[in-house]
């Protein structure tokens, strides 16, 4: 084993760098494990607009997505001359990866297990483990410096990939996991948010989808395509992509939307004119604010369609320079679906933005629906998934220190697009799967 790990580290916003630079720093792995830990080796992770958010969010009070993982104290900059630690300055973005337990101290947890969580781009992490709060399916990484609530928990689940039903232990199918388990489960559950309210009242004409060429929102096309298959919402009911001109080709392309129009042109479609009294669903996966002030100005005409509700399900445009208070996160945490959306006072055209964060809505799920309800529910819409999107992406996979982290400074400056799914690893070689044990 190694005596060093190598981490990418990126400037905390506090620390007033230039917040599109990454830095490889080095630790030295601890040569005593506490008790209840486990030493995880980092075999591969995936990359996507979502770890951007994590790190423009970073250090966010709501969020606090730097304090998942703690870069070492020990840890040292590699490379330029660098010295120092770091630990002040930076952080490390939680990324979503494939691992091995190669060291565990506490007596239900085996060395060479298998594990999917919440990570670390880094070589080796150490974590620690809720003593009484282990299962076969999963253990959980007790963190009680973060605010008091249930919207953690699904980033403190470290699931075993032995008994994972959604686990398939080839090379493809861990990298389609990690790349759309964190956004596909956001779409689900705001699909079935939609869904339990029967579509704000139903009789919908068109769903309006932002960043349609994000995972995130098409996957909720998918899922509300699917649902118009099977007859839960009106098969006249159009789903409509709203994207940049130069990810219009690829979004059309993945056949999940009726019409895909473009930020500069799309007040001037039919679908979006003469549709006096028609119902309009708006989901803001961007989070662009200049963008919602025009489509708010286009629906402001007594001429066009109404929009009965607005959600904010993302910030795909944030940028590792976005400022976290440059946004509203004040999360409707009581999903009231007995309500009727609420007007706001500005504008008798434009309901009041529903923001949906999943967690919460999983957290209510959970006292409404049986367990094994929605573990079914969850199996199946997976293996759909998994059957159907195999040629969405292309998959890109980057590894070795350095080569991450060019790889991390490209998509900080220039934006990472559509087409690309990035797999990375801070070792020289991405591992291979093998047959997971407990």
């Amino acid at each position: 084993m190694s005596q060093r790990n190598y981490l990418l580290c990126v400037p905390r916003p506090s620390s007033g760098q230039d917040p599109n630079t990454a830095i490889v720093v080095s630790s030295a792995l601890p040569d005593h494990i506490p008790p209840n830990h486990v030493l995880v080796k980092v075999d591969k992770f995936g990359f996507s607009a979502n770890n951007v958010t994590y790190q423009a969010l970073g250090e966010h009070p709501h969020f606090r997505y730097f304090d998942f993982h703690a870069v070492p104290e020990n840890s040292q900059a590699e490379g330029n001359g660098a010295s120092g630690s770091c630990a002040k300055t930076h952080g490390l973005i939680p990324v979503w990866g494939f691992g091995l337990i190669l060291k565990s101290t506490h007596p239900k947890i085996q060395e060479g297990e298998r594990i999917y969580g919440y990570l670390a781009p880094a070589q080796y992490l150490l974590l620690a483990v809720s003593p009484n709060d282990v299962n076969k399916f999963a253990f959980y990484v007790p963190r009680p410096h973060l605010p008091p609530g249930k919207s953690n928990l699904p980033y403190n689940q470290i699931l075993r990939c032995s008994t994972d039903p959604h686990y398939t232990p080839t090379p493809l199918a861990e990298d389609l996991t990690m790349l759309y388990r964190p956004l596909f489960w956001t779409s689900y559950w705001c699909e079935d948010w939609l869904s339990s309210s029967q579509y704000k009242g139903g009789n919908i004409f068109a769903i309006l989808i932002s960043s349609a060429s994000s995972k995130t929102a098409f996957c909720l096309a998918y899922l509300i395509g699917k649902r118009i298959k099977q007859g839960g919402l009106n098969a006249s009911t159009k789903i409509i992509g709203l994207t940049s001109k130069r990810n219009t080709e690829f979004t059309k392309g993945l056949n999940l939307y009726n019409e895909v129009l473009d930020y500069d042109s799309f007040t001037n479609a039919s679908s979006l004119q003469s549709n006096q009294g028609s119902r309009f669903i708006y989901v803001d996966v961007a989070g662009n604010s200049g963008l919602n002030e025009r489509i708010k100005a286009h629906f402001a005409s007594p001429y066009t369609g109404n929009v009965i509700a607005t959600v904010a399900l993302g910030v795909t445009n944030l940028s590792p320079s976005a400022q976290a208070s440059e946004y509203d996160w004040d999360f409707n945490r009581t999903f009231d679906m007995s309500s009727s959306p609420v007007v706001s006072g500005t504008s008798p055209f434009w309901p009041k933005v529903e923001h949906f964060f999943m967690p919460e809505w999983l957290a209510v799920r959970r006292h409404q629906l049986p367990v094994q309800d929605i573990f079914e529910g969850q199996n199946r819409a997976w293996k759909g998934l998994m059957e159907d999107c195999v040629n969405w992406v292309e998959l890109e996979r980057v590894s070795g220190p350095e080569k991450v982290k060019d790889a991390y400074l490209r998509v900080a400056k220039e934006g990472l697009g559509p087409r690309k799914g990035l797999v990375w690893s801070m070792w020289d070689e991405i591992a291979v799967p093998v047959k997971a044990r407990l």
